[in-house]
């Protein structure tokens, strides 16, 4: 696909958008913005796609990507209900023909790694996805060893300290994140992700001690972690946090505060914690490393010996369970000089270390936002070619084809796209990219898993398949790891407005 008039037009609407934003301000345009976002993800996800066509020269990859670019133009210039319709259609034709091996042109080592991920997590973590589910129960410890014996939690930690990385490849981690997502985003596909956060934060700016005290023990399992960030009022709004770290006479520091929605903080060992040093805005933030026991369980409490007290409750969620999410309260809890990272030189930088931490953090939130949506393909294509409705099976049915042909359009377009942004990011751009890839994968795996449901009739609302647990999960995407809203209007949309400058 190479309709530069589509180019154009983003251009022309992108310019209209900035002179407006300019003469009235971001917030009276908000909408056009959010419009501008979302057209420039389609066609971004239509470029990726049409890269991985000529790259392969496979014909079926060519009608996805053929595809994908329909679907961008639709959402910038509006189609007509005959345009609608032959669109449709064409899905058809692609949902009635065996689709593409998603790794199809990936390097050998890539292929590899997919399938050892897959068998494991078909072996592993299938098998008690369901069940942990549905009664909410805490990740079992062999599904814990088996991820650190593939070196899964040490793909992004160089192998000075442990890690597996010899030179950056964000691939490997999307790749691996999907398939454990794949098998369950609540008992797979995010145990990886809370690691990648702080490691980042550590390589860009820990100190040498602090490297080699915490990355090989996360390399090799030993230590699980959980980020504490987010608080009662302040989600995606980072700069205003208010959680406390004062500096004690001692040198060591107290906290004191609470924090929302942070993910495996009672099995983790290890707590990223996003506090305030000073008043200065963003630049009062900094980042700390806090080594706490392990609990199982909803509820934990844990009592220093100088009675500094942590304490922990799980919210309960309509899915994504298995980590559990925590609502923690910091009453003069304390940590040790040498738990801010950088030490005295990282005073103040916290808010740029989790950014860029959220940056990897994302991108891998789209990589199981994309395993979700696969598991959700796979299954749909499964049950429609053994269900008989009508006196036929119901993938011989042209809508249904047409179905799944957008949902096999869709997953691979945010595939793509997300491959696209850690290439960027193993050069050292790339985080606007990531936010985007993130943005429209955690909406298209919505749409997916909806039709997932929908095609497996009544028994997609029953609690026993697995494509309920798919519906509820989806939902979150769009949510955590920066909301929807928030990285059109704040992270894309500036960086797209802030381009035409």
């Amino acid at each position: 696909m190479t309709e530069t008039s589509l180019d154009r037009e983003l251009d022309f609407a992108r310019e209209r958008i900035a002179a407006a934003v300019k003469a009235d301000g971001p917030e009276a345009h908000q909408v056009a913005i959010d419009h501008l976002v979302w057209a420039h993800a389609y066609r971004e996800a239509a470029r990726a796609m049409d890269g991985w066509a000529q790259r392969t020269g496979d014909a079926a990859v060519r009608a996805l990507a053929d595809a994908a670019g329909e679907d961008a133009r639709g959402v910038i210039r509006g189609r007509s209900m005959d345009d609608s319709i032959a669109a449709a259609v064409k899905l058809a034709d692609i949902g009635a023909r065996p689709l593409p091996a998603v790794d199809l042109g990936s390097a050998q080592e890539h292929q590899l790694l997919r399938t050892s991920v897959r068998d494991f997590a078909a072996a592993e973590i299938a098998p008690v996805a369901q069940a942990l589910h549905r009664s909410d129960l805490d990740i079992p410890e062999n599904v814990i060893a088996g991820v650190a014996r593939l070196g899964l939690f040490g793909v992004s930690i160089p192998e000075a300290y442990g890690g597996v990385q010899a030179e950056p490849d964000t691939k490997s981690v999307l790749i691996a994140t999907e398939e454990l997502s794949r098998a369950s985003l609540g008992a797979g596909g995010s145990l990886m992700t809370r690691p990648e956060i702080l490691v980042r934060a550590l390589v860009r700016a820990g100190t040498e001690e602090q490297k080699r005290r915490w990355l090989p023990a996360i390399a090799s399992g030993q230590r699980l972690v959980a980020v504490a960030v987010t608080e009662p009022n302040f989600g995606s709004d980072v700069a205003g946090l208010t959680c406390r770290a004062t500096r004690r006479a001692d040198g060591a520091w107290e906290i004191n505060g609470a924090k929302l929605w942070c993910t495996f903080a009672g099995r983790a060992e290890i707590l990223t914690v996003l506090a305030r040093t000073s008043d200065e805005g963003h630049r009062g933030l900094s980042l700390f490393v806090l080594e706490k026991p392990a609990f199982a369980g909803h509820e934990f409490q844990h009592v220093q010996t100088d009675a500094g007290v942590l304490r922990g409750r799980a919210i309960p969620t309509i899915g994504y369970r298995g980590m559990h999410t925590f609502e923690l309260q910091f009453e003069h809890y304390r940590v040790p000089a040498d738990a801010l990272v950088g030490g005295d030189a990282g005073v103040g930088r916290g808010f740029y270390l989790q950014m860029e931490g959220f940056a990897v953090g994302r991108l891998q939130t789209a990589g199981r936002a994309i395993g979700v949506a696969q598991a959700a393909l796979d299954a749909t294509l499964r049950y429609t070619s053994e269900r008989r409705v009508f006196g036929g099976v119901e993938n011989e049915f042209q809508l249904v084809r047409s179905k799944l042909g957008a949902m096999a359009m869709r997953t691979n377009a945010a595939r793509q796209l997300s491959y696209h942004a850690a290439g960027l990011l193993d050069g050292g751009a790339g985080q606007t990219e990531a936010a985007l890839a993130k943005l429209y994968a955690s909406r298209i795996t919505e749409l997916v898993t909806r039709e997932a449901t929908q095609l497996h009739g009544a028994m997609g609302y029953g609690e026993e398949t697995e494509v309920s647990r798919y519906f509820v999960d989806a939902r979150v995407f769009s949510i955590f790891e920066g909301a929807e809203e928030v990285l059109s209007l704040k992270v894309v949309g500036k960086s797209l407005l802030e381009a035409r400058k």
